[in-house]
């Protein structure tokens, strides 16, 4: 606490301070030089006036700078926004891009034959996991019917068992359910091709009496009449004689990587034979 002597002394200092205040500012515009009086009570108020106005100047700067500091806050927020906004963006676009080089590219893949191409995003898969199958976004308002068949770049994935307006079901190739007639491209032995697992299927009915070989390419015959022929099916990768049985037991790797099904093409095209049977009638 503050004497009350020292509180005095601090009025009076403030008194005299002020007096000298008006008596500069009255003698201001009488004369061009200092008197001897000012010039004193110059060098006694100078430093204090110079404190004051330094006080200032540095309060005002630090208001300055947290004023510049939030405008910076909230640029820098705005410019993250931005730039989240922009990299999302990027990345869908190269996601498109992506995608339309794949569809270019089967496309341009002419390993499979018969009919128009109808280009279909994978969308969806058998949730429930007992079938091998995966859902497309085309439907019948794009033309696509139950049993046309499916293919990429790389050949054969399956075919349209369940179609609604926009959106259709495709059994894969490499599912239980799934029968493919085929030709082996080599020796024309033919069999037909069943899904077994994510990574394999089965030649059947071969005969032992073939000429099959590990690393001979399956075809598709076209005697299914889904199918057209030639669309590559897959490779040989296994080669056995089963014992007490008429035909070789025969594993092939199929050609298409289910695992990263992302665009497939439909063939647009109906069983011959039902078309000519609907025209007669």
């Amino acid at each position: 606490m503050l004497s009350n002597k020292r509180i005095t002394r601090i009025w009076i200092l403030v008194f005299l301070i002020f007096l000298a205040l008006i008596f500069l500012s009255s003698n201001a515009g009488k004369s061009k030089s200092w008197n001897p009086v000012v010039k004193v009570l110059i060098e006694l108020l100078s430093p204090v006036q110079r404190l004051v106005k330094e006080g200032v100047n540095y309060s005002t700067g630090l208001w300055d700078k947290y004023i510049a500091l939030i405008d910076t806050h909230e640029e820098n927020k705005r410019l993250k926004a931005e730039i989240n906004r922009l990299v999302i963006e990027n990345s869908r676009n190269r996601e498109l891009i992506s995608t339309y080089e794949r569809i270019q590219k089967m496309l341009k893949t002419r390993d499979f034959t018969g009919g128009d191409y109808l280009a279909a995003q994978v969308i969806g898969r058998d949730p429930t996991g007992w079938f091998k199958s995966v859902i497309i976004d085309k439907g019948k308002n794009s033309g696509i019917k139950e049993s046309m068949p499916v293919v990429n770049a790389d050949g054969v994935v399956g075919q349209i068992v369940s179609v609604s307006y926009n959106y259709s079901k495709v059994l894969l190739l490499i599912d239980q359910n799934s029968a493919v007639d085929s030709i082996i491209e080599r020796s024309r032995d033919s069999g037909i091709v069943k899904g077994i697992s994510s990574e394999k299927c089965s030649l059947d009915y071969v005969l032992k009496t073939s000429d099959v070989r590990t690393g001979d390419i399956v075809v598709t015959s076209g005697l299914d009449r889904v199918f057209p022929k030639g669309n590559h099916i897959g490779k040989v990768i296994e080669v056995k004689d089963a014992s007490g049985g008429l035909f070789k037991d025969i594993k092939i790797k199929p050609s298409v990587d289910f695992a990263r099904l992302e665009e497939v093409l439909v063939i647009l095209r109906e069983d011959p034979l039902l078309d000519s049977s609907n025209e007669k009638q």
